[in-house]
């Protein structure tokens, strides 16, 4: 009896407690995609410590039954989303819209092909990280180098400036980590101050300018990329050295990355490169070495809703010049044209002297980005660059470690993006920007080269990106830019009065205030531009594509174009600037046909430049100074055309061996005179014979070979002058282009250890050639560089 009492005890109180719970109610939703609001289908949901589960139907809708009063846990899980964990109170019956953040993908460790849009329809090339690696030591001009229709304009082997169809400098955008460079670019010597090795990616677009950057990408864009890292615990990274024959020098890189589940995730990363004098085939160039001390330092936070990054960088140059590039008069540059040999040649030195130059860039960057659901991201940055150019000329004394040269420049910018996608096949990105530069020369003891100026801008852009069909898309954007330069300069009066009549053309630029000869005026100009694009891709099939593109690009003139007046010592002559000179404006079209295919794959890229207005700096002469006789060189306008074809070719010939090849043609003329183009490149074709056996410690072997033929298609800027030595008139060819030369190169890698250890061995120039380069600026004083054996270890952590 007791027994039976108890358990109906029990049954009664299981009855009551059932009854208490009221498990009648119910939970209804639908799961949607945050960023455009559509049904995610086949999502499951799992109520956590139960066994009550289901899936998303067709409209993404869901729902629960029979839940009993109290809090709930459900855990949700879909394909390419973002695992999401959510709880309920349950006291009554429930409707509830659910969100996902779906393309997961974004926030993994994979390559974006652009950031905007409107780089899809652009013509494109890319080195990835192994061809960054190969070139450590090295940079970024000489890595750009290897693409079909960039060649570069050098001073020596050390300063390479990058040149996309024979243009250069100031026409050129260069992309660091999502801020556009500023150091001084407009020399002809002066390289970008970026370290590869902070890079995982380098983009070369050559089509239609990428509006979202700027308005003046006559010449093209160069932009380089940090990598995304997963969102997973995760504490990585690599040291690389490398070791050279010539120069006995090398580099040193590490880099060490700490990444979290959270998002969150961290790198810092440093490199040394030293250098003594390079060696030519036959002789030492004294003076030719170079030491770089670089770090960069990234801070941020990744998911799909929102996120931000802090990033920072400082370069630090040291570059020696050739010591028989120096000149004290036109008897030097006469006997170096005409002979076989620098005149100064000495043995083999660390020391980097004068001349030489010495720059320390600062680059910082705060992004932060937000999603907003059913609208768009929003991106908003501020970034800032100081850059710190000395140049040093022989000088004797006190004077002796004073720079010639001190410029400092600093950029202070703020951008915003918003991306909006109305429906499936429309994307647009809407942008501002403003920036405002300030340029203070300190002060040297000589004129400097380029005044103090105050320099501000403005744009809005506005880009689509449509998609027609899955084989067909559309791109098109305008943009707008307000620029105004406010300079302060002393111009010799004589020169201001007669030379150039400003007195007449700028007298609203005239301060009144005279000092003995010279008058002292502040220059002030406005620029506004209008820009524009337009872009095709089509898909033929599934490897054969067509683009075509056209961009307006207006360029406004920059401050040495306007106002340089004086000897620019590294680049060893006299520059002038023009008041008067206005904006360039380019009309580009570039058509572009791509199979990619591993086992037979092209790509043809013919392209038409057509500027008006076009800059160039060309010799006008001689002038005699106190540091002694100068080649004089003016800044003018005229019309002109650019006009080329870029081949690539890849072909399988075996299942370990692969051929790959280029070949680069282009034409330059100045229109408005019936003349060649000054530093234009040479037609070049390349060979690269590559063979690979991945179950052999991946061993890679490959040959290459580079011609470029000889320039002859070049201005008749020779001139007669007199010798103040001989007190003869001389004839000074400044203009005759060198040889065709050949080259060829080994190289040879493999990795053990699953790749964790790597190493390679490069053999440049190997069979020791004596050549020069008609677009390096020291070719009259010495060849090129001679044989260079070059091996490098990898680490990876």
């Amino acid at each position: 009896m007791i027994k039976q009492f108890c358990l109906c005890l029990i049954v009664c109180f299981m009855f009551t407690t059932t009854i208490a719970q009221n498990c009648q109610y119910s939970l209804k939703g639908k799961i949607s995609d945050f960023h455009d609001n559509s049904s995610i289908i086949g999502a499951s949901l799992q109520i956590v410590n139960s066994n009550k589960n289901t899936i998303t139907n067709f409209d993404g809708s869901f729902e629960f039954k029979n839940l009993c009063k109290g809090k709930i846990t459900i855990v949700i899980k879909h394909v390419a989303c973002e695992s999401k964990t959510i709880s309920f109170i349950i006291s009554k019956d429930i409707v509830k819209e659910i969100t996902l953040e779906h393309h997961l993908e974004e926030l993994e460790e994979v390559v974006v092909k652009s950031e905007s849009k409107s780089e899809s329809t652009s013509i494109e090339k890319s080195i990835k990280k192994d061809i960054i690696t190969n070139f450590s030591d090295k940079s970024l001009g000489d890595a750009l180098n290897t693409l079909s229709g960039v060649s570069s304009l050098n001073t020596g082997n050390t300063i390479v400036k990058p040149m996309i169809h024979g243009l250069h400098s100031s026409r050129l955008l260069i992309i660091n980590n999502n801020v556009r460079m500023f150091d001084q670019e407009w020399g002809d010597e002066h390289a970008p101050n970026i370290d590869m090795n902070a890079s995982d990616r380098i983009d070369v677009i050559k089509g239609a300018n990428s509006l979202k950057f700027g308005s003046d990408a006559v010449g093209g864009l160069i932009v380089v990329r940090g990598k995304k890292y997963a969102r997973k615990d995760s504490l990585f990274g690599s040291s690389l050295m490398s070791f050279n024959s010539n120069g006995f020098g090398g580099n040193l890189n590490s880099e060490i990355i700490k990444s979290y589940k959270s998002g969150y995730y961290t790198k810092v990363q440093m490199s040394y490169r030293r250098f003594g004098d390079f060696k030519a085939a036959d002789y030492s160039l004294t003076n030719s070495g170079l030491e770089n001390i670089n770090a960069s330092f990234r801070l941020g936070y990744n998911s799909y809703l929102k996120g931000f990054e802090f990033y920072y960088s400082q370069v630090n140059n040291k570059f020696a010049i050739l010591k028989s590039s120096h000149i004290g008069n036109v008897n030097d540059l006469v006997t170096a044209i005409n002979s076989l040999e620098p005149r100064v040649i000495k043995e083999f030195s660390f020391s980097i002297d004068n001349p030489k130059q010495s720059i320390i860039h600062h680059l910082g960057k705060i992004e932060a980005y937000k999603r907003f659901q059913g609208f768009g991201k929003l991106t908003f940055q501020y970034d800032f660059q100081v850059n710190r150019r000395r140049e040093f000329d022989l000088r004797r004394g006190d004077l002796k470690n004073t720079p010639v040269i001190d410029l400092r420049l600093v950029t202070n910018s703020i951008q915003s993006d918003l991306q909006v996608k109305p429906n499936d096949n429309l994307k647009l990105n809407i942008g501002f920007l403003g920036r405002f530069q300030q340029n203070n020369p300190i002060s040297t003891g000589y004129r400097p080269l380029i005044p103090n100026f105050d320099k501000f801008d403005m744009g809005l852009y506005t880009i689509g990106n449509y998609s027609l069909n899955e084989s067909t898309e559309l791109n098109a954007g305008i943009r707008y830019d307000f620029s105004k330069i406010k300079a302060r300069k002393w111009y010799n009066i004589t020169d201001w009065n007669e030379t150039y009549n400003y007195d007449e053309l700028f007298p609203e630029f005239e301060t009144g205030t005279i000092a003995g000869v010279r008058i002292f005026t502040k220059p002030q100009y406005t620029f506004h531009n209008f820009s524009t694009g337009l872009g095709l891709l089509k898909k033929i099939n599934d490897d054969l594509s067509l683009f075509i593109n056209y961009g307006l690009a207006n360029r406004v003139p920059n401050p040495s174009e306007l106002f340089s007046d004086g000897l620019h010592h590294s680049a060893a002559r006299i520059e002038k600037g023009l008041l008067n000179i206005n904006k360039e404006t380019a009309n580009k079209f570039i058509v572009s046909m791509e199979r990619n295919n591993n086992n037979f794959g092209f790509v043809i890229s013919p392209y038409f430049k057509k500027i008006n207005g076009f800059i160039q700096l060309i010799p006008v002469g001689i002038s005699t100074t106190i540091r002694g006789a100068f080649p004089v060189y003016e800044y003018n306008q005229i019309d002109a055309e650019i006009y080329g074809i870029d081949i690539d070719l890849n072909k399988k010939i075996n299942n370990r061996l692969d051929y790959y090849g280029s070949i680069s043609l282009l034409r330059g003329k100045n229109t408005s005179e019936n003349l060649p183009l000054i530093n234009m490149p040479a037609a070049n074709f390349n060979n690269k014979l590559m063979y690979f056996n991945e179950e052999f410690k991946q061993l890679s072997i490959s040959i290459t070979h580079k011609t470029v033929l000889q320039q002859n298609r070049f201005p008749d800027y020779n001139f007669f002058t007199l010798d103040p030595v001989t007190q003869q008139d001389v004839f000074v060819d400044i203009s005759s282009t060198p040889p065709t030369y050949s080259i060829f190169g080994l190289n040879i890698s493999s990795a053990f250890n699953e790749g964790k250890l790597q190493f390679e061995l490069n053999v440049e120039n190997l069979f020791n050639t004596s050549y020069r380069e008609h677009l390096n600026r020291l070719r009259y004083f010495a060849d090129e560089l001679g044989r260079n054996i070059n091996f490098k270890i990898k680490i990876n952590y």
